[in-house]
């Protein structure tokens, strides 16, 4: 009976300390978009953040040099709770969502270095603070992966 007590706490605190770091997370990419937010209201006062962009955004396809269309949505799916392949590579990518992902937005630079990245490579140019800004706030809403086939 002990044992199986022992078992019980140690999976209940396990699972306590998945949602705390879940949660953690998610902290760092509302305090991210934050930060964003700020950084494209001074290039437009007017500027207010958007789910409905940030979905947009994300699943924006863009003719690449090769003639190819991608989009965020091209390597990880059209639901960011989801986990996604490379398209050139195959290689298996885990969701983007931080609600569904702890280690997403665990390392803040490393956020950065990736939007850099990708940005420059799908569309030739780094995100603005506006477009960061909405494609995190579309993360955060995406919560739930999709149902398997």
């Amino acid at each position: 009976m002990k044992h199986t007590h022992l078992i019980l706490a140690t999976l209940l605190s396990f699972a306590t300390l998945t949602a705390h770091a879940a949660q953690a997370n998610v902290t760092n990419a509302e305090a991210l978009t934050k930060k964003y937010i700020s950084i494209a209201q001074t290039v437009n006062p007017e500027f207010v953040s958007s789910v409905t962009d940030g979905k947009m955004f994300f699943n924006r396809k863009i003719k690449m040099p090769n003639g190819k269309e991608m989009a965020c949505a091209s390597c990880h799916t059209t639901n960011p709770a989801n986990p996604g392949k490379h398209a050139l590579t195959g290689k298996a990518i885990d969701p983007l969502s931080p609600a569904v992902n702890n280690k997403r937005f665990k390392d803040l630079d490393k956020v950065e270095e990736k939007f850099t990245e990708h940005c420059n490579e799908i569309i030739g140019a780094d995100c603005t603070a506006a477009e960061k800004a909405n494609y995190i706030i579309y993360l955060l809403t995406e919560r739930t992966p999709s149902a398997k086939k």
